[in-house]
């Protein structure tokens, strides 16, 4: 089995997948229909039950089947699958295979409350990964408004390579790479030569054009700013870095790819000049807005007072570094007044905001242009937005948004949430982000006060923390302006004291999350409705701040 052949439409062939599973699971059964011949063996938790057995002749089959059954045991009583991640993995292999039917069946019990994923399907894609590209894209506007796709070499045999790229002009691009139809997450050698290839065809439509001075400074970054890209290659014995496999590092596979899309490449932008030349324009700006941010990086680092001309509202720290400083994004400026008072000068900066910020989710681009607060915030930040965020730009290592723990107050963070969600990205999956939990309730009995984040925790506390009899004296904090500067210090912005929530997205449910904005912050108001039809009967009079 260990011959080149068996290794170029395969990532791995050594059987250590197989294994774990065979560990893991209570029953597995393995059935082999070769050479007109049906063979099968069976295993219970990871022991044969049996010698191979031979089945006699079959005429019309071939393949493998394997069926396993997780081992509760192992699972700590309960072993469950995901339904929409093996739709999804089932959907991506037959856009790497054009042509190829895939059959999806899925017992309808495991799909209760699950809308996206259906019972049965089939998935037959002729385009391939162009069709999967003009899906993913099919409502953002086109630098270019064709699609560059095409195919070299076998599909599925060594040295194939299938690729689809477009450039918006309104979104964040993104890059989904295979190999041997394997998701490589982290890229390797095959995206760098989808990167130089693109690189070296702008570059030479630019000096066909007489623009090769304009398009020096581009750089493979700037071409693929904006740029959606799903590129898929298949290489004899791929080797990857890790286990894991999320990174190719055969060093072929460059080469494959840039020789397979370099001639295509220049053959699409010759055949439509003007479109060409819009492309290049895209680019270039992109070369030379990242030139401007460099340029102000080499210059000294001026407090965002003075920098942005807020001397009303932001108020920095002294700390010039971003490590070790934090921002604090507070409800109004009496709760701005009280935070300014209660914060440590070297470290925290206090902006506050004029009650509810623009939802991002549901307003057109040219409102969030010409959205004052948000201007305000992203400066102050100082990292940019989409696909001009640079980390390194960042001027604070934690960004906390500090609302009153009310009503209000979490709408107001749900709106905040959703800008950074849909603007800064990065921000949240590289840890930046976080919520700070101010109290509701204020208990206190003679000379002792304790605070409590909400109504089951003052009913906790009034338990836990004084005796029965005991008159307790109750009191509910309207905002954060109402609370003294130093029991805001003490409760919600000291660091040896406080409680902050880390914002996180789920790695393994991203289309859930953004799903889940779309639905509950987006433009459809009949998706909203629903959702609250839906939870109406979970609500009760206690969830209401009346």
């Amino acid at each position: 089995k260990f011959d080149s052949k068996v290794y170029e439409t395969s990532g791995g062939l050594h059987g250590v997948g197989v294994s774990v599973v065979n560990a893991l699971s209570s029953r597995l059964e393995v059935e082999v229909a070769r050479g007109q011949k049906l063979y099968r063996m069976a295993f219970e938790r990871g022991h044969p039950k049996g010698k191979l057995e031979d089945l006699g002749k079959v005429n019309n089959r071939r393949g493998t089947r394997v069926r396993f059954k997780p081992d509760i045991d192992v699972f700590g009583g309960k072993a469950t699958f995901k339904p929409q991640r093996l739709f999804k993995m089932a959907r991506s292999k037959a856009y790497l295979f054009g042509g190829v039917e895939i059959r999806w069946r899925c017992d309808p019990s495991l799909l209760k409350g699950i809308e996206d994923v259906p019972a049965e399907d089939s998935f037959h894609f002729p385009g391939g990964l162009k069709d999967y590209l003009a899906a993913a894209i099919h409502a953002d506007t086109l630098v270019h408004p064709d699609i560059f796709s095409g195919k070299s070499g076998r599909t599925g045999g060594h040295g194939g390579c299938e690729w689809a790229v477009a450039w918006t002009a309104d979104a964040d691009g993104f890059l989904s790479s295979y190999c041997n139809t394997i998701p490589t997450q982290d890229g390797g050698t095959h995206e760098s030569g989808m990167r130089s290839a693109l690189l070296r065809g702008l570059k030479d439509h630019a000096e066909r054009v007489g623009q090769g001075k304009r398009a020096a400074s581009v750089t493979s970054e700037d071409v693929m700013v904006g740029a959606a890209v799903m590129l898929s290659v298949f290489v004899r014995e791929p080797e990857f870095q890790g286990q894991t496999k999320d990174r190719l590092a055969t060093a072929e596979a460059q080469r494959i790819v840039e020789q397979a899309i370099k001639d295509p490449f220049d053959h699409w932008l010759s055949g439509n000049p003007v479109q060409a030349n819009k492309l290049l324009d895209f680019v270039v700006e992109r070369a030379e807005e990242r030139l401007r941010r460099r340029a102000e990086k080499e210059i000294a680092r001026k407090t965002a007072v003075k920098k942005l001309r807020l001397p009303g509202k932001l108020t920095d720290c002294t700390n010039t570094a971003a490590e070790g400083s934090e921002l604090f994004i507070v409800e109004g400026d009496s709760a701005g007044g009280n935070a300014k008072q209660a914060r440590d000068r070297k470290t925290q900066a206090i902006l506050p905001l004029r009650g509810k910020i623009l939802n991002v989710a549901s307003a057109g681009k040219d409102k969030l242009v010409a959205n004052a607060q948000l201007a305000d915030l992203i400066q102050a930040i100082g990292c940019g937005t989409g696909a001009q965020y640079r980390q390194e730009d960042l001027r604070y290592s934690r960004i906390i948004i500090m609302t009153d723990a009310d009503v209000d107050g979490a709408h107001i963070a749900s709106l905040l949430i959703t800008f950074f969600y849909r603007q800064m990205p990065r921000l949240i999956d590289e840890g930046h982000l976080y919520l700070a939990v101010p109290p509701l309730y204020r208990l206190t009995h003679g000379s002792r006060s304790i605070y409590a984040r909400d109504d089951v925790h003052r009913d906790q506390l009034l338990k836990s923390e004084f005796n029965a009899n005991a008159k307790v004296e109750i009191g509910r904090f309207k905002g954060l302006g109402e609370m003294m500067p130093n029991q805001l210090k003490e409760t919600t912005m000291d660091p040896a004291k406080r409680t902050l929530l880390r914002v996180v997205l789920l790695a393994d449910d991203r289309e859930g999350t953004a799903d889940s904005v779309e639905r509950l912050m987006g433009t459809k108001a009949e998706a909203r409705f629903a959702f609250i039809s839906e939870k109406a009967p979970y609500a009760s009079d206690e969830l209401l701040d009346v």
